[in-house]
């Protein structure tokens, strides 16, 4: 062991001997280092881990169950067999599933202490040789028997999302504020910095971005890191969640010519991000009353979307895939890896489901996401303002990708972004309390009332794929006003 190994493991043990008595998922012993105990405590404290929302449970030898003083013990778990087998290896052998524990010697000044290190259970309750245990208080029940934990046990790894998991562990004071922007987090939420490291270290730990550690220092979690690492590639396994921004010449990936990704957490580098794609899209010259003005091709409205909805519904636990901006000479293409939550057709009219609500919540706090839950709505709002098509939405098993398209005139839209556009912008005003009209539509298209028969075929296209339907077909033809599908 290390001299700093062996810091911790004291500093870890000091912190434990100050807990109430009775806590459910640590135990402190002398001597009762019977096999069979030592394994259904390990069954006992590591689902009490996980029903306590703990990160891992310990169990304790050489400490007085009473006042917690170090009084040494004569366990020495090398020197212990069960048959011919080791402890060690026995434990791992009678225990389902084979938690990773380990045994930690530590010399203290006071006295030889053996701490035994149990993962909190993940997928399942850790049972001991068959046998699912729990504690109850300081006593060693079976989970059978207290059906309500056990429920509440089985609830407990449904619902740990992955931003509540540890980036990085063992982390003190002044570390943390050298690994997370803090300053950032108080600018966002227009809020006073308090004056000591103490006072934010509450207020990130208020917000679940970092938690206290057994020990006394922090463990960052992984939304902690996500939305305000200084840098990501100083956290294991983060650096796949950085977003990439790619520009091509032309319409096709064969020729990059800037490729870029953001190190920094999702609310330090959003509002550069999307400054930073802006200044990556194409540009049209136009002149108006003699001067010539630069028209960007697609609106910063639904850029700031798409790019708040990869972050909030990206799949997290994904591995090798980032988010990734790709502009292309007349479209964006915006992909995360996960598939989409909601059917595509009613990807406007379904309630928000954001696969990590935790980081969704403050992002929107911060006014960063949308907080009524309508960024498709709100992207389909840019387009519409632009007069060019409608977002288009793939996905599958492992991915989702929104495409943007820029056109120049409605006559080199394609027939499909002219019916989806109509379906969208149908669906657009059902939920909005708006008539789809033809008129309505004419003005999304951005067709003159003289070429309304050209808005007429586009909508009996869309009726046509089963997408729209007429609201009344007994009305007169100037008085027809359509509704989506499903309503």
């Amino acid at each position: 062991m290390t001299k700093k190994e062996k810091e911790y493991y004291i500093s870890l043990i000091n912190e434990l001997r100050k807990l109430p008595t009775e806590i459910e998922w640590v135990e402190f012993k002398e001597n009762n280092d019977a096999p069979n105990v030592i394994g259904e405590y390990l069954s006992a404290l590591s689902n009490a881990a996980a029903l306590h929302e703990q990160e891992t449970a310990y169990l304790l030898y050489g400490i007085n169950n009473e006042n917690h003083e170090i009084v040494g013990t004569s366990f020495h778990y090398r020197e212990t067999r069960v048959g011919n087998e080791e402890l060690e290896n026995w434990l791992i052998t009678q225990s389902t599933p084979r938690i990773d524990f380990k045994f930690v010697e530590v010399d203290t000044a006071e006295g030889f202490v053996v701490l035994i290190v149990i993962p909190a259970a993940r997928v399942q309750p850790t049972a001991f040789k068959g046998e699912e245990l729990i504690r109850v208080g300081s006593y060693r029940k079976k989970l059978k028997e207290f059906p309500e934990k056990e429920r509440k046990l089985w609830r407990s790894f449904e619902i740990r999302p992955y931003e509540t998991l540890p980036a990085q562990l063992d982390v003190d004071a002044e570390t943390l504020t050298q690994l997370l922007d803090t300053g950032a987090f108080y600018t966002l939420m227009h809020l006073p910095m308090p004056s000591t490291r103490d006072g934010i270290i509450h207020d990130f730990q208020e917000y679940g971005f970092i938690k206290r550690m057994d020990n006394g220092h922090y463990s960052i979690t992984n939304m902690g890191a996500l939305l305000f690492a200084k840098d990501m590639h100083k956290f294991d396994y983060l650096d796949n969640k950085r977003i990439r921004v790619i520009k091509y010449n032309g319409s096709a990936k064969t020729h990059a010519v800037r490729d870029k990704f953001f190190n920094k957490g999702y609310a330090i580098e959003f509002n550069d991000i999307v400054e930073y794609i802006m200044s990556m899209l194409p540009q049209e010259e136009t002149i108006e009353t003699a001067l010539r003005q630069e028209f960007i091709m697609f609106p910063e409205k639904a850029i700031r979307e798409i790019l708040g909805n990869m972050i909030i519904h990206q799949d997290l636990t994904a591995r090798g895939q980032s988010l990734i901006v790709e502009i292309f000479d007349e479209r964006i293409e915006a992909t995360n890896p996960g598939c989409l939550l909601v059917d595509v057709d009613r990807i406007i009219d379904t309630a928000p489901h954001a696969r990590n609500e935790k980081m969704a919540n403050f992002l929107r706090m911060a006014h960063i996401c949308e907080a009524r839950g309508s960024g498709f709505d709100r992207i389909e709002e840019g387009m519409r303002d632009w007069k060019i098509p409608a977002p288009k939405v793939e996905t599958t098993e492992d991915f989702c990708r929104t495409k943007l398209y820029w056109h120049e005139t409605l006559s080199k839209w394609s027939k499909e972004d002219k019916i989806r556009t109509c379906y969208i912008y149908v669906c657009y005003c059902y939920v909005n309390g708006m008539d789809a009209t033809n008129t309505i539509l004419r003005e999304r298209f951005g067709v003159s009332e003289k070429n309304k028969a050209t808005i007429s075929r586009i909508i009996k296209d869309t009726v046509d794929n089963g997408l729209i339907r007429l609201y009344d077909d007994t009305t007169a033809p100037r008085y027809y006003r359509y509704i989506p599908y499903w309503a």
